[in-house]
C-alpha cells in the first residue's frame, strides 16, 4: 500500500486519536447520547479491571449507587446544553469505590449524523484530594484526643435533634458529665496519664449509651450526651445511672490503679430551653450543682434548685439574647494618684442595655452569668476588649496607663483562661505589666494549689495581679506570701465609714501597713467624700477609685476625662441605673 494512501493516513490519524484519549486522563470514554459506553481507552479498561465487556453497556453502571443521581443530572446537562459539564462522583474499580473529577462534552454529529449526540467524558482522579478534605473536615469538627464530636459538631447535631422535635412533637435530653477527681489526677499524675484516663473515660461512656444517642467533648473533663426521645425520669435515671456506674470501675494506666467518678447535669427539650446554647449552659448547671451536692450523681436543672428567683428565669433567657444582639457594654472607673488625681488607670466594669428594661445592674446578671456559665464568653469578651481600650486610652493620653479587669471564679478555674489571657495581650499589643487582673480571695482559697500554678502562669506573663475586696474573704495573710500578688484593693465596706469608725480605721492601717512591709500597691474602693480621700493619702494609701474621683464611664467619656489636665476632683457624669 503505498505510504500516501487515504487507508495510512487513517490509521495514523485513528493512532494519534486514541494517544490523544490516552493522555487526556485517568478515566476516558465516549458515550452515545443515552449514556452508552462506545469507546474506552486501553488505560480506562485497565483502572476499571474490565475489558471489552465495557463496550455497550450504560456508563451510569460504573458508577456508585449513592452518586448515580449526580452523574445522570450532568448527563443530562450536558446533552441538553452541549457546554461542558463537571460532576464528582465514585466509580467501581477493581481496588474499590475512586473519586473521581468527571468532565463530561457533548457534541452533535456523531458517526456523520447531525441530530446524534456525543458525549466524552474525561475523569481525573481525585481520591487523594477527597481523602485530605475528609481529614480535615474530621479535624474540623471531632476532638483531636478522644475522636468524639467536638462542640462545632455538637451544635450541629442539636440542631438536627431539635427539629425532629418539632416534627414530632417528641423531647429530649441533653446531659453534662464532668468526671470527678480528674484535676487530681492531672496535678498528681501528669497530662499524658489524664489523656489516657480521658480517652477510656470515652470509650466507656460510648459503650454506655444508645446508637441513636450522641457523645461528645468540649472541654477539660467534659462531656456532653445527646439523648434523643429521653425524657421521662425513668428513661433518664437508667441511661445516667449506667454512665455514672461505668466511671466507677478502677480505671489501669501505666500501672497506676486511679479511681475516679462522674457527676451529670440534665437539661430537658423544650422545657429547659429551645436552642443548644441556653440547653447546654442548664445542663452545665445542674452538674455543677450535682457535685457541690456530693458528687457521683445526676441533677435534673431546676429553676428553684439553682436558687434562680421567677424573674431571674426570663432574666437569664434574656442574657443568651443580649450577647447575639451585642446588648453588653465595657464602663470604665478611674483609679487615680493619690497625691497628684491624675488618672493612672481604669477598672473594668461590665454593664447591660436591654432595650427594655433598660440599664440592668451587674449584681443582677453576673450571678447568674457565673451560675449558667455564660461569664466565660462574657469575660473572655471584656478582657479582650478593655485591652484594646487601653490602647485607645494610652494613645490619647499619650502616657502609660493600666487596665484593671475582674476575673470571675468559673473564669478563673475555666482550662482556656490562659489561652483566652494570651489572645487579649497578643491582639490589643499592650505591654503584660499594664494588665492588673483582679481575683477575690474566696477564689484563691478554694484551690490554692491550682491558684497558686495558675498566678505563677499568668505573671509569667508580666501581669500584675490583685486582691478584690481584701479583707471581706477568708482574709488568710499566708497567702499574700505564698502568692504572687502585687496589689490590695481594701473593700469599700471598710472606707464608707472613715475616718468616724475606729475599727474601720484601724482595719484600714493595718491593710495599708501590711502592704508597705511587703512592697505591694494599695487601691481603696468607694471613695465618696473628701474626708476619706484625705485620711487614706495621708497615711499613704497610693492610688483612690470611687465616686468622688470618677463614676464609672462610658469609653467617650473616658477619653474626654484623659484629655483634660485639669482633671482631678470632677466627678463623671452618674451613669443610668
Amino acid at each position: 500500500m503505498p505510504s500516501g494512501s487515504p487507508a495510512l493516513a487513517s490509521a495514523n490519524l485513528s493512532r494519534q486519536l486514541e494517544n490523544i484519549l490516552e493522555s487526556a486522563g485517568d478515566l476516558v470514554l465516549q458515550l452515545d447520547g443515552d449514556g452508552t459506553i462506545r469507546q474506552a481507552s486501553s488505560r480506562t479498561r485497565q483502572r476499571l479491571k474490565i475489558s471489552a465487556e465495557l463496550i455497550g453497556k450504560p456508563c451510569v453502571l460504573l458508577v456508585t449507587m449513592l452518586d448515580q443521581a449526580n452523574f445522570e443530572s450532568a448527563l443530562a446537562a450536558a446533552r441538553a446544553t452541549l457546554q461542558p459539564c463537571r460532576a464528582n462522583v465514585r466509580i467501581v474499580t477493581g481496588d474499590g469505590d475512586v473519586w473521581f473529577d468527571l468532565q463530561l462534552v457533548a457534541s452533535a454529529g456523531l458517526g456523520g449524523d447531525p441530530d446524534a449526540i456525543g458525549i466524552l467524558v474525561v475523569g481525573r482522579d481525585i481520591s487523594l484530594q477527597q481523602q485530605t478534605e475528609e481529614k480535615l473536615r474530621h479535624m474540623a469538627t471531632h476532638d483531636a484526643l478522644t475522636g468524639l464530636p467536638n462542640r462545632l459538631l455538637l451544635a450541629d447535631r442539636i440542631g438536627m435533634v431539635i427539629a425532629q422535635a418539632r416534627r414530632t412533637g417528641q423531647g429530649f435530653a441533653v446531659a453534662t458529665l464532668g468526671i470527678d477527681g480528674f484535676k487530681k489526677v492531672n496535678d498528681v499524675l501528669g497530662h499524658p496519664i489524664g489523656d489516657a484516663l480521658l480517652n477510656v473515660a470515652a470509650t466507656r461512656l460510648r459503650r454506655a449509651l444508645r446508637d441513636s444517642d450522641t457523645l461528645a467533648r468540649i472541654s477539660g473533663d467534659q462531656f456532653v450526651i445527646v439523648l434523643p426521645g429521653t425524657v421521662s425520669d425513668a428513661e433518664i435515671k437508667l441511661i445516667t445511672g449506667r454512665l455514672i456506674s461505668a466511671m466507677q470501675s478502677p480505671i489501669e494506666i501505666e500501672g497506676h490503679t486511679i479511681y475516679v467518678g462522674a457527676s451529670i447535669g440534665v437539661a430537658l427539650y423544650p422545657e429547659h430551653g429551645e436552642n443548644d446554647v441556653t440547653l447546654l449552659a442548664r445542663a452545665d448547671t445542674a452538674m455543677y450543682r450535682a457535685k457541690e451536692t456530693g458528687r457521683a450523681r445526676c441533677e435534673v436543672y431546676s429553676a428553684q434548685q439553682m436558687i434562680l428567683p421567677e424573674h431571674d428565669i426570663s432574666l437569664e433567657a434574656a442574657m443568651f439574647e443580649a450577647v447575639r444582639e451585642g446588648e453588653f457594654l465595657l464602663y470604665f472607673q478611674p483609679i487615680v494618684d493619690a497625691r497628684t488625681r491624675q488618672i493612672q488607670g481604669f477598672e473594668t466594669l461590665m454593664r447591660w442595655m436591654h432595650p427594655a428594661r433598660g440599664m440592668v445592674s451587674p449584681a443582677r446578671f453576673i450571678p447568674i452569668a457565673e451560675n449558667n456559665g455564660l461569664i466565660n464568653l462574657l469575660g473572655a469578651w471584656a478582657l479582650k476588649a478593655a485591652c484594646m481600650q487601653l490602647k485607645i486610652f494610652e494613645e490619647v493620653a499619650k502616657r502609660p496607663l493600666y487596665m484593671s479587669v475582674n476575673v470571675s471564679p468559673r473564669q478563673f478555674r475555666n482550662d482556656k483562661f490562659l489561652e483566652v489571657l494570651d489572645d487579649a495581650i497578643a491582639y490589643s499589643g499592650i505591654a503584660g505589666d499594664r494588665l492588673l487582673l483582679e481575683i477575690t480571695e474566696g477564689t484563691l482559697m478554694t484551690d490554692p494549689v491550682h491558684a497558686e500554678k495558675i498566678l505563677t502562669k499568668m505573671t509569667a506573663r508580666n501581669v500584675r495581679i490583685a486582691i478584690d475586696d481584701f479583707g471581706t474573704g477568708y482574709s488568710s495573710l499566708g497567702y499574700l506570701k505564698r502568692f504572687p500578688i502585687s496589689v490590695l484593693k481594701i473593700d469599700r465596706a471598710f472606707v464608707k465609714d472613715l475616718p468616724d469608725q475606729p475599727k474601720d480605721a484601724a482595719i484600714c492601717n493595718a491593710i495599708l501597713d501590711i502592704a508597705k512591709h511587703l512592697d505591694l500597691m494599695v487601691v481603696a474602693e468607694g471613695v465618696e467624700t473628701e474626708a476619706q480621700f484625705n485620711y487614706l493619702r495621708e497615711r499613704g494609701c497610693g492610688l483612690i477609685q470611687g465616686f468622688l474621683t470618677g463614676r464609672p464611664m462610658a469609653p467617650p467619656v473616658a477619653l474626654d476625662a484623659l484629655r483634660d489636665t485639669k482633671y482631678g476632683a470632677v466627678a463623671a457624669q452618674p451613669e443610668a441605673n
